[in-house]
């Protein structure tokens, strides 16, 4: 399997700390779908990381990078886009390791790259019932927040993790920026790359939340994690009122946003 068209070459990402009994299927489904697969082992102590070493000893298409200690999301994915970058990869698709995410959806993904390649394609969850209200309800204050920094631009979900990125400017961002490390990476790097002028394409998806005795893992903390997303979003909020004229620009030139 070849994912590239034109101008793109696409690759996945996927960040791992601590992501139990998910991770080797979860890996496994992606490789399916994608020619070249990068895991990026976040200092996981759960002894995790072990299946997938073995993994990525017979199937050269998976590349495994190993963090000494636990960085964060944004910190890891960076690592990834800068071995995707190095690799040859235009576009990475970053895709949870917990399990979550539809790994059949990658080719949607990847048509709607080539098809826009300036643009970055962002899934949107379609939540099953098992899904926790607090984490359903939660998101849409933060989707109320990316709307106003982006003055209602298209980002249609503020923290799914199941993107693909355009790897330049988003190398770009993120070298400029001490932020978006942790929890605040999906909000921070589409916000931002939207303030550069990168155009949201919306995909629905499924998202899946196992329980624990599915081998379901969460690290979200309710209270830690918001309080960072409510600094971020002040921060955000603060900067986009110096850029009002460009977001009405930009709220003009980006049409396409499809579902």
């Amino acid at each position: 399997m070849n994912h590239s068209s034109g101008n793109t070459k696409h690759c996945v990402i996927i960040p791992s700390y601590n992501s139990g009994s998910q991770l080797e299927p979860t890996v496994r489904e992606v490789l399916e779908y994608s020619s070249t697969v990068i895991v990026v082992i976040d200092g996981s102590t759960d002894g995790s990381q072990s299946d997938v070493l073995l993994l990525a000893n017979k199937l050269p298409q998976l590349h495994i990078i190993t963090l000494t200690e636990n960085s964060g999301k944004g910190a890891a994915v960076l690592k990834g886009f800068k071995f995707a970058l190095q690799q040859g990869f235009t576009h990475a698709v970053v895709f949870d390791s917990d399990g979550q995410h539809d790994a059949s959806d990658l080719p949607r993904f990847f048509a709607a790259s080539a098809k826009y390649p300036e643009a970055m394609i962002l899934g949107v969850p379609l939540f099953g019932t098992e899904a926790p209200g607090l984490r359903v309800n939660g998101r849409l204050v933060g989707n109320w927040w990316t709307n106003l920094e982006t003055l209602w631009g298209g980002i249609h979900d503020s923290l799914f993790g199941f993107r693909l990125y355009p790897i330049i400017p988003s190398l770009q961002i993120l070298n400029s920026i001490r932020g978006g490390r942790r929890f605040d990476f999906d909000t921070q790097l589409a916000v931002r790359l939207y303030w550069l002028g990168v155009p949201p394409v919306n995909l629905s998806t499924p998202v899946y939340y196992k329980k624990k005795d599915e081998g379901g893992v969460s690290h979200f903390r309710y209270l830690r994690d918001n309080l960072l997303l409510v600094v971020v979003h002040t921060q955000l909020t603060l900067h986009a009122l110096t850029i009002i004229p460009r977001l009405i620009r930009l709220r003009h030139q980006n049409k396409l946003n499809v579902l």
